[in-house]
């Protein structure tokens, strides 16, 4: 099996622990909420909510991924580290991927927004391996979830403060 990590950093003016508190700790509530996400809803199918918990995300029948699994590695609300495997669908339904471990830290900057800091670790099938350009096509649809919480948490300035 071979292994291959991706890092990237994203900026944006949202507050460090106001984007934690909505993109992690209540995606659950906030994405099936948000209509261009494309998620019908989010379940704890074993687990608290906390590290070992495995959550199942659900999206819109006409979407080419019906859902995802995956188990929650670190959840450091003080430290504002999230850490989690995709166990299940989407990309690892694919026969080359055995699974795919994010990493999340958001940091505050000076002016008040905040340094999203992301590691995406591809675990290969045998013989596979993952090119940049592949990465590149999973991480855009990340990236746009992101941007539509994002784009809520402009419009919406009291919401998770």
């Amino acid at each position: 099996m071979g292994v291959t990590t991706f890092s990237d950093d994203f900026a944006t003016p949202i507050l460090a622990r106001r984007l934690f508190k909505a993109l992690i700790l209540d995606a659950h509530n906030l994405f099936p909420k948000i209509t261009p996400l494309g998620i019908k809803s989010i379940d704890t199918i074993q687990g608290d909510g906390g590290p070992g918990s495995i959550s199942q995300i659900n999206f819109v029948q006409d979407g080419e991924t019906k859902y995802v699994k995956h188990i929650i590695d670190v959840l450091d609300k003080e430290n504002m580290v999230y850490a989690y495997t995709l166990i299940e669908g989407g990309e690892v339904s694919i026969e080359k991927i055995e699974s795919i471990s994010y990493e999340m830290k958001f940091e505050s900057v000076a002016n008040g927004g905040c340094i999203g800091k992301k590691t995406s670790t591809y675990h290969m099938k045998e013989g596979f391996e993952i090119k940049e350009e592949e990465f590149k096509e999973h991480n855009e649809k990340a990236f746009g979830i992101f941007k539509g919480i994002e784009a809520f948490l402009l419009e919406n300035p009291n919401a998770y403060v």
